[in-house]
Parts: C-alpha cells; sequence; structure tokens
C-alpha cells in the first residue's frame, strides 16, 4: 500500500509535476518489463481462481519496445501488438515524462482515430447491451469504478487475463477523474474495444459527463496534456462518453450499471389528440408517483446528453449513473447527491424477479461515500454484498484501490480494489478478486483542488451543471 512517505507531491494551483532538468529530458522507452512491473502488487480471491480459465493472448516479446510516439496502423486495424504497445507505451511515459510531453507518445491525429473509431462502435450499441451467447469455456469479468488510477488498471487487466474471444470485460464506468492518469486510462479501454469489440463493454459511469469533469480534473488533465489542442481532445472525449450505453444484461441473468435501478417515467396520451400522428404524449415523472422502471423504458431513454437531467422527462439516465442503494423499503429522491434515487432491498427483489434477473452488480461508491452511509459495508476489500433477497443480490463494486489517489486527510483509506469473474453455467455466482494498489505510484500533481471538493459526489451544485450542459 502506499505510505505516507510515498505519497504523490501535491500542490493546490499546478497541475503540472516540479520536475529537474533531467526529469525534462527525452529517455528512451526501456524494454517490456510485465514480470517485474507487476510483482509489487497482490492479488486475492475469495474463492481459488478456476484452473479452466483459457490463457490470455501472448503478450509481445519481454525485449520488445513499443514505438514512440504511437503510430495509428496504415490500415487502419488495430491489432494486439498495437493495443500492448500502447500499454508500455502510457506506462513508461507516466515514469519518465511530464504530463505537457504527452503529446509526443500519441499525437493529436493518433488519438482523434482511436476516438473515432471508437464513437462509431459504442454509438451503434443500444442502451442495455445484452451478452449473451457464451459458452462453457467462457468467463466475465466484471470491472468497477477506476478513476484514472493507470497502473492498477494494468495490473487488473493482466492479473484476470487479458481480454479474449472467451474472456468478455464489462467496465462499469467512472474511467475518470480524481486519479492523474485519466486520459491515459479512458484510451486505453477504448483500445481494447476497437479490437475486441465483442469482448470488452464500457458502460457509462456519473464522471463521464460534462459537469463532473470539469469539477473533478478530467478537463484540466486533458489540458496540461494536449495544450493547444487540449480544447479539440476534451470535446471528442465528451462525444464519446455520449456514445457509451447506460447498462448491460449477461448471460440473461445478470444486471450492470453504474448507479443502478431507476424510475418508470409516466405517459399519457393527451385526451385533446386524435389519430396516432398527432397523439400528445404527457410525462408525469412526479416524485409521489415514483414506481420502478421497465427494460423497456432503458432501451429508449435519450442516453447521449452530457449531463443527465435531474428534472423533466429524461429522467432515466440520471437514475441509472447516479442512484444508490439503501437499507429503507421503497424508492426515494437521492437528496444527499441531490439527482437520482435511493432503492431499497424490496425493490431489488422486484427488479430482479420482474426480469428473471438472479444479480445486480454497481459501483458509484468508494470507501469515501461508504463513511456517510449508514447500514452499508465498507469498501475495505473493493466490494459489498448490500442486498440479499429471495430473488437474488445486489452487489456494489469498486475497483480503484488505494482511493482517493490525493487526500486532504493524512490518514488513508488503503482499501483494496475487486473485480467480478462470472463463469459457467449460470454466470449469476460471483467470484470476487480482491487486489492492492501498485506501489509506489508516479508523482504527479492533482488536476483538481481535491482540498475543496467533496469527494463523495454529494450536494452537486445543480447550478452548475446547467451552466456546463
Amino acid at each position: 500500500m502506499l505510505s505516507q512517505s510515498e505519497s504523490p507531491i501535491v500542490t493546490n494551483n499546478s497541475s503540472i509535476p516540479p520536475t529537474s532538468s533531467d526529469d525534462l529530458a527525452v529517455k528512451d522507452p526501456p524494454p517490456s518489463s510485465d514480470e517485474d512491473f507487476f510483482s509489487s502488487v497482490s492479488s486475492s480471491s475469495s474463492e481459488d481462481k478456476p484452473a479452466s480459465i483459457t490463457p490470455s493472448p501472448s503478450p509481445p516479446d519481454p525485449s520488445h519496445q513499443p514505438q514512440i510516439p504511437i503510430q495509428w496502423p496504415s490500415d487502419g486495424n488495430i491489432n494486439l501488438n498495437w493495443v500492448m504497445d500502447l500499454m508500455s507505451a502510457f506506462e513508461w511515459a507516466s515514469k519518465n515524462l511530464p504530463p505537457s510531453d504527452f503529446p509526443s507518445v500519441l499525437p493529436v491525429k493518433v488519438f482523434d482515430s482511436l476516438v473515432l473509431s471508437t464513437s462509431k462502435i459504442l454509438h451503434k450499441e443500444p442502451n442495455c447491451v445484452q451478452i449473451d451467447g457464451l459458452g462453457s469455456d467462457c468467463r466475465v469479468v466484471v470491472v468497477g469504478d477506476v478513476h484514472g488510477q493507470l497502473h492498477d488498471v494494468l495490473f487488473l487487466l493482466r492479473d484476470a487475463g487479458f481480454p479474449s474471444e472467451n474472456r468478455l470485460f464489462v467496465f462499469n464506468g467512472d474511467y475518470v477523474d480524481r486519479g492523474a492518469w485519466g486520459l491515459e486510462t479512458f484510451l486505453l479501454l477504448l483500445a481494447w474495444k476497437v479490437f475486441m469489440p465483442h469482448s470488452v463493454y464500457l458502460l457509462r459511469g456519473n464522471h463521464e459527463s460534462k459537469y463532473c469533469t470539469s469539477v473533478y480534473g478530467f478537463e484540466k488533465e486533458v489540458l496540461a496534456k494536449y495544450g493547444d489542442s487540449g480544447k479539440h481532445v476534451y470535446r471528442k472525449c465528451l462525444g464519446c462518453f455520449e456514445g457509451l450505453p447506460l447498462a448491460s444484461i449477461i448471460a440473461g441473468h445478470v444486471y450492470t450499471a453504474h448507479g443502478g435501478l431507476f424510475r418508470s417515467i409516466v405517459a399519457t396520451p393527451s385526451k385533446r389528440a386524435k389519430g396516432k400522428r398527432n397523439r400528445k404524449i404527457v410525462f408525469n415523472p412526479e416524485v409521489n408517483s415514483l414506481s420502478l422502471g421497465s427494460l423497456e423504458e432503458l432501451s429508449k431513454a435519450r442516453r447521449s446528453v452530457l449531463d443527465p437531467p435531474w428534472e423533466g422527462v429524461n429522467l432515466i439516465p440520471g437514475d441509472v449513473l447516479w442512484s444508490d442503494p439503501s437499507m429503507n423499503p421503497g424508492l426515494s429522491p437521492n437528496k444527499e447527491r441531490g439527482i437520482g434515487l435511493l432503492w431499497g432491498p424490496d425493490c431489488t427483489d422486484k427488479f430482479l424477479k420482474e426480469f428473471n434477473l438472479k444479480l445486480i452488480i454497481r459501483s458509484h461508491e468508494g470507501p469515501d461515500a461508504r463513511d456517510k452511509r449508514p447500514g452499508l459495508g465498507g469498501m475495505n476489500e473493493g466490494y459489498t454484498i448490500d442486498h440479499v433477497v429471495e430473488s437474488g443480490k445486489l452487489i456494489t463494486l469498486f475497483s480503484a484501490p488505494d482511493y482517493p489517489q490525493f487526500q486532504a486527510t493524512e490518514e488513508r483509506y488503503k482499501n483494496k480494489g475487486a473485480y467480478i469473474v462470472l463463469e459457467p453455467p449460470d454466470f449469476y455466482t460471483p467470484r470476487f478478486h480482491s487486489f492492492e494498489a501498485i506501489t509506489p505510484r508516479p508523482k504527479v500533481n492533482p488536476y483538481y483542488d481535491y482540498e475543496d471538493v467533496i469527494d463523495s459526489d454529494e450536494e452537486l451544485d445543480l447550478a452548475s451543471m446547467v451552466s456546463a450542459s
């Protein structure tokens, strides 16, 4: 774990780490050293890892050096070596280059090609991705919040096994903000998505929004790394966020979403209208009529909004991204966050039963948020089992260990991160894999004023959210 003496250097105003003349010198990337890199962290499982998991695709030879700058393939097709080069280049640059040198690693033109290729895939996917046709040799890895902690993501991918035709990944959102490498983390996952579009599924988190990224650091990170091209890069990232699906259903029985459940939006045909063409739909999403929404309603929600609204007719995206479970029965407004819902065990049971589901995996709450949530478990191991009901379970999964990277208090949470492996034949009996943080992290400065920003996303400045939209 990261000790206090090894904490990153931080200041309130600078987003560029202090560097010496030696630090500023561009150094040749070293040979890949996966074995050394991943030897500083341990992983544990609540159950033994099954021996039947198919091995990952073989990485390049250890003596292979990434070609920096990364170039877009001449035929436009990403292969495994290209993705491995990107991983190695990002990891090396995080330790050897100042943020302003990032374009020397990934030029803007290559960034544009990667984001465009991914956006074309994402925008064709439905709001709720159906992940079916899983054979007896398949496994599904579910990942929670990672928040720009690149080195922990690299470890997770190696520990779980890289994506393959029979090892699928579902990432549950919050790739950016707070951590210092949100851009690298997001782009790396985009690369995996383009390379294996039917084995990697990237869902949206509440931080994949204009409001959150302007408050919690991602916007400033992009501007620091891409300089004059930063605004262009940031806009492209926002456009890509809009295409991220909201939820998934795995093997017909597991529902995953960043925040969780959502309300039904009551729609009533107007009595004045005649004929199908002119029929006016009147929406009535009143608080006093709160009821659980359906998967059909989820499929029709408009997800392509940068900041999901907390009022009006398009409330489902905000609910899916911002809601939290509660130990109190029923549905109620999530007053602590100012957006989304709180739902009780009875709602979990009803949702599972109505849609023939057995398990809900959501994310959205780290150790800081759980500190303020009486009745619910802490996040020391990277996951909690929040509801156990007749129809199944509700799990909160958090994959950013030793979080947050920047913390105003001397005492750290030192939480583990976790990922879940779902296996045949049913795919709804989770295997939990907890892991510690890669240490020490490269020394960097924060991209947001972490001392004044509330770390649990509570008490949102909704007026600022409106102006950011």
